[in-house]
């Protein structure tokens, strides 16, 4: 079977969502300018440098033509909080997934309890082992996804994911992967490589 993106009768969504696996989720709060703190989660997201440390989230607009509140957020004030999600925590994020009009909060509606950031607006999930505090570098439009870079100001881990020389070990943090539809994936089944000289 070839599939040939200007023929196919309908968007590779699920084709790039099904074979792109596991994603990281970017689980991003921002503040709006009326001051509501939003939580969303978003699979297409990932780390872009380490020299600056960058990561991206890329919001899809809703229908092609509604910005998702994350980005609107995100361009309005120029801040955001990555929250790595983790096992524990993937009940909740998904239930921040919900549709909710701009003047809710998913803290709010989810149950999900804030913890003040130090160089951004927007909170913190309390819960997170690891959250990235973000100020925005770029945002640019790829077709119906606006792509916003967000340059790492301070990390917050805790310290039962870290080595003894502040390193995060991949042994401790069981964070969540996006495959496609309604399936996760978890990071606790590991094998290791030495990578060839």
């Amino acid at each position: 079977m070839k599939i040939d993106p200007e023929t196919h009768h309908r968007s590779l969504y699920r084709t790039l969502t099904g074979a792109v696996i596991p994603r990281p989720i970017g689980w991003i709060s921002t503040t709006s300018e009326d001051g509501v703190d939003n939580l969303a989660p978003y699979s297409f997201f990932n780390v872009v440098s380490a020299l600056p440390p960058t990561v991206m989230f890329a919001p899809n607009k809703e229908g092609g033509e509604e910005i998702k509140d994350s980005a609107r957020n995100a361009e309005a004030n120029g801040e955001f909080v990555h929250n790595v999600v983790t096992a524990d925590l993937a009940e909740g994020m998904n239930q921040t997934a919900a549709t909710l009009p701009p003047a809710e909060s998913e803290f709010d509606h989810a149950d999900i309890e804030r913890a003040p950031s130090e160089k951004v607006s927007p909170p913190r999930v309390a819960g997170a082992k690891l959250s990235f505090e973000c100020e925005v570098q770029d945002i640019v439009d790829i077709g119906h996804a606006k792509v916003v870079f967000g340059e790492v100001v301070l990390v917050h881990a805790d310290e039962s994911v870290l080595t003894d020389d502040g390193k995060v070990d991949v042994e401790q943090i069981d964070a969540a992967g996006r495959l496609a539809g309604n399936w996760y994936a978890s990071t606790d089944d590991r094998f290791r490589m030495v990578r060839p000289d």
